[in-house]
Order: C-alpha cells, then structure tokens, then sequence
C-alpha cells in the first residue's frame, strides 16, 4: 500500500486529486496539508511515501518544502503538481531534487502512472519535460538565466521577488543575515540584474512569481 499526501492550499483541489485516487486499492491517503509547515509537521507525526506537492503554498513556499524534505525525510518521494507549466519551473525543480514534475492539468491516468513511476525510485518527466532535457543534452536549448540557481539561490530568489528583505528571509530560513546576502549576490549575478526591482521584474517576465 502506497501512502499519498496531498499538498495543497486549496480545498477544492485537494478533493479533486483525493477523488482522483480513490478508485487505486493500493493507494491511500496519509494525510492532507495546506501549507508547508502543516505538511511538514504530518511528515514528521504520519508520514507518507509520495508528496504531491504545489509551489504556491502560503508560508513556506513549494521549494523550501521540497528542500526541507530532502534534508529531513529521507526515502520520502516528491512529486510537484503546479499550475505553472514545465518550461518555467520544471527543470529547476528536478535539478532541486523533486522526483517529477507535472501540470495540475494532468490526465487522471498521468498522475497515477506518475505516482507509481517515483514510487519506485524513479525520475517521472512529462512529454514536455523529456523535450527540454533533450534539447538541453543536445546544447540546443535556451534556458533561460534561472535554470541555472542552486536551489538555495531559487529560494532565496523568489523570496526577493515577493519583497522580502534580505532580514526576513534569514529569519525563515534560519539563515545569517551575511549568508543570504551572499546568495542574493550571486542570484544578481547569474541574471544580470542589479537591484531587488530588477529581480521582481524579471520574475515577472519569466511567469515565476507564485500567488
């Protein structure tokens, strides 16, 4: 029996992925969580075997979560659901350690072949994920700047983007104030900005900007 959390602010999308699953004898819901911090806390009290996981979570964003995990619960396996389609967050994402990416648009028969391909220790990409790790094998791609942050710098990047200061976001991710300014550096580095602005700005353009 595979033990599925299902990670969501949204109530009505949480019933619509429970719905999804309930006709899988073999699949059964661990728990429910509409933040971060809530869904950590059922890790460490219940546990699970797969997480599917959105990015706009209030509080701790998707990609703190999924880090937090990666550091904290060890075998647990991570499968993104976003709104966001694979060419903004995908790659970064899987580079991040997430062991699949899909749209929250998914065929039910996706999501379950999804499930069951991390669940058995897996990389799930989607038919649009396969084609941008082709193209980027094949030095064809163009990918754009924020592909290339750790995933320290992605979360500290889109906390800037949000207007957090440098302050806060060491306060959330029990950082110093120094270290976080050191990421931010390098982020301004890597995408050719020059100000807090220019970031917000370019998350924009890019579509990162999580609601």
């Amino acid at each position: 029996m595979l033990r599925i959390a299902i990670v969501d602010d949204h109530q009505i999308v949480r019933a619509g992925f429970r719905e999804m699953l309930a006709d899988e004898l073999d699949l059964e819901i661990a728990f429910e969580a509409a933040s971060g911090e809530d869904a950590l806390d059922a890790l460490r009290e219940t546990g699970a075997d797969v997480v599917l996981l959105d990015l706009a979570l209030p509080g701790q964003s998707g990609v703190d979560v999924l880090r937090a995990i990666r550091q904290r619960f060890e075998g647990v396996r991570v499968l993104v659901l976003s709104g966001f389609p694979e060419d903004r967050y995908a790659m970064a994402l899987l580079r991040s350690g997430a062991d699949g990416y899909l749209c929250k648009d998914c065929e039910r028969e996706e999501l379950i072949r999804a499930i069951r391909t991390v669940a058995d220790g897996r990389r799930y990409v989607s038919a649009r994920t396969a084609e941008l790790l082709a193209e980027e094998l094949a030095g064809g791609g163009t990918a754009p700047p924020h592909e290339s942050l750790s995933d320290r710098e992605l979360q500290v990047f889109l906390r800037l983007a949000r207007g957090e200061s440098v302050t806060e976001i060491a306060d959330s991710l029990v950082l110093s104030v120094k270290t976080v300014s050191t990421y931010r550096s390098r982020v301004l580095e890597k995408l050719e900005v020059a100000s807090n602005a220019e970031l917000a700005a370019y998350a924009i353009r890019q579509g990162l900007l999580v609601e």
